[in-house]
């Protein structure tokens, strides 16, 4: 049931090369990207190769990666420059505003760079997230307690992506920073009101309204927002996210494998329920990541086939709009070989302004 094209569905793949069963899920309609991790990098060769294999079963998929710098960065070996925590770029803000920017937008153009030479689409940065010094998961991750100065740094990280050919992707909407809990293994609750939130941490995804290409949701729930994860909210995603604060980007869905994914309304859900509840949310893509290596990758054939069911049944409905902004985050200019990479001055003076 595919009459009308919109591919939700970003999955991943076990190993260094892809298997048989994995060539066919590609090929399925509802598959709309790839996210790569630490486990399918081996070598820039290797890396290159697998890329190359996907495009050319589906050159339309979206290859991502969180790439971020600090402690999330899945390729660090091989000639890929170790990129700074942003909570480093914030530290130097506070010594020099102008020497931080351009640190930030080296830091964007070299990731965006090294990957594209390598034939990855996409990094799921920057964090947006403030830095209250409490959040296990975030942590250094983030740029600085002080929205005005994570909206900035963040601005000028995403024009050094910009000027590699590369889209932006703003994350955990509306801010996952207050919390201690880890969204991985558990289901964090922050009882701040909408108010507070939209003062607060909402303000550079409100800022940067214009700039980012996507957003990614937190699996945060704001009981006295919604009962519901952000993810799953409309009220967030739709009546903030879009309407309040006018966001006309892609909306992901976080990794539906997580622990803070699956429980809505005080019940676990499976992950078919959970991708069409994000769906039905607002977002135009889902994550399901770290399945392909087990059982087989069952979980992500049963969401597939429960997605096509959905439609059959009407329960679901492609989103032309949705697929539209999935397209608009594949890059748009041919990127420079790696070999060609090591000889551009733009990226060397980069690599000079990285902190």
């Amino acid at each position: 049931m595919t009459e009308l094209m919109h591919a939700p569905l970003v999955l991943d793949v076990a190993g260094l090369v892809m298997t048989p069963a994995e060539r066919q899920r590609l090929k399925n309609p509802l598959v709309g990207g790839l996210i790569l991790f630490a486990r399918n990098f081996e070598s820039r060769a290797q890396l290159t190769e697998l890329c190359a294999e996907i495009k050319a079963i589906r050159p339309d998929l979206l290859i991502a990666v969180d790439q971020e710098g600090g402690r999330v960065q899945r390729f660090k070996t091989d000639g890929f420059t170790h990129l700074p925590s942003m909570r480093s770029l914030g530290a130097l803000w506070m010594e020099d505003a102008l020497r931080a920017t351009t640190a930030a937008t080296a830091t964007g153009f070299v990731l965006a760079c090294e990957l594209r030479a390598c034939g990855v689409d996409f990094s799921f940065t920057p964090v947006l997230d403030l830095d209250y010094g409490e959040s296990s998961v975030i942590g250094d991750r983030s740029f600085h307690r002080d929205p005005r100065v994570v909206t900035l740094l963040a601005k000028s990280l995403m024009h050094g992506l910009l000027l590699a050919g590369m889209a932006s992707c703003g994350k955990h909407f509306p801010g996952h920073g207050f919390v201690k809990a880890d969204s991985h293994v558990a289901v964090p609750v922050d009882k701040r009101s909408l108010k507070a939130v939209l003062a607060e941490d909402a303000k550079p995804f409100e800022w940067l309204g214009l700039s980012l290409s996507a957003v990614m949701p937190a699996h945060v729930i704001y009981p006295k927002v919604d009962s519901r994860p952000a993810g799953f909210s409309r009220r967030w995603l739709q009546e903030v996210l879009r309407e309040r604060l006018g966001f006309g980007g892609a909306i992901f869905s976080d990794d539906l494998g997580m622990q803070g994914a699956r429980v809505l309304e005080g019940r676990a859900i499976g992950y078919t329920e959970a991708a069409l509840a994000a769906l039905e949310a607002g977002c135009d893509l889902v994550l399901l990541c770290n399945q392909s290596n087990v059982d087989g990758g069952a979980a992500i054939d049963e969401v597939l086939a429960g997605l096509d069911a959905a439609q059959g049944r009407g329960d679901w409905q492609p989103r032309a709009e949705s697929e539209a902004r999935r397209a608009g985050l594949l890059p748009q200019s041919a990127p420079l070989t790696w070999d060609e990479l090591m000889h551009d001055p733009a990226y060397h003076q980069a690599l000079q302004s990285l902190p």
